[in-house]
């Protein structure tokens, strides 16, 4: 089943803007459901112990495609996605706790704003605009993230971080393909 909310064009008397057609969101509800998945999960799922006494949680590669899916929702809803990660923390506090959610919440704010800002206001391919969203914002996300819980290890950062990125280019190699088929199609 696909969500879908109802868009219409214009402005109403009080300047908000109108919604007239049917427009699909699943990326959106996708995103609200993975932010309050995810933190769950670093609740339930066990943090495994690296050689070097590094702590990972396995949870940081699914961040890795919140990120990427934030992405694709802002797609859909415009700016609005700012409203929807803000109803994915909110879940997230009833699903994880508050000391999850609110480490969460702070670091998905600080580390959101700056993948939004890059997936906004650069006119780079779609693919470019993934992955340099990801690479700026994943390290801000481990950082706030764990100085929040109390585990912040510069080593455990840098395995957190890259186990985030790993989600991120993924997918940002499966959109460049599909960019540069797209392209020679269209040189044809």
């Amino acid at each position: 089943m696909t969500a879908s909310i109802t868009v219409r064009r214009g402005l109403s008397r009080a300047g908000h803007p109108i919604m007239t057609r049917a427009m699909r969101i699943p990326y959106t509800v996708l995103y609200i459901a993975l932010i309050a998945l995810v933190n769950w999960a670093f609740v339930v799922v066990p943090p495994v112990q690296l050689p070097g006494g590094v702590i990972w949680p396995p949870m940081t590669i699914v961040v890795g495609f919140v990120f990427v899916v934030r992405d694709f929702a802002q797609r859909e809803i415009g700016h609005y996605v700012l409203a929807a990660m803000g109803l994915g923390v909110v879940l997230s506090y009833f699903m994880a706790g508050p000391d999850v959610a609110f480490a969460s919440a702070l670091a998905f704010l600080i580390s959101e704003m700056a993948d939004w800002a890059v997936y906004s206001f650069t006119k780079l391919p779609l693919s470019s605009r993934v992955i340099w969203s990801s690479v700026i914002s994943t390290p801000i996300d481990t950082f706030v993230f764990l100085n929040m819980l109390g585990f912040f290890s510069i080593t455990g950062a840098a395995v957190m971080t890259l186990s985030k990125l790993l989600g991120a280019v993924v997918v940002w190699r499966l959109i460049r393909r599909r960019e540069q088929r797209d392209h020679q199609t269209l040189a044809v």
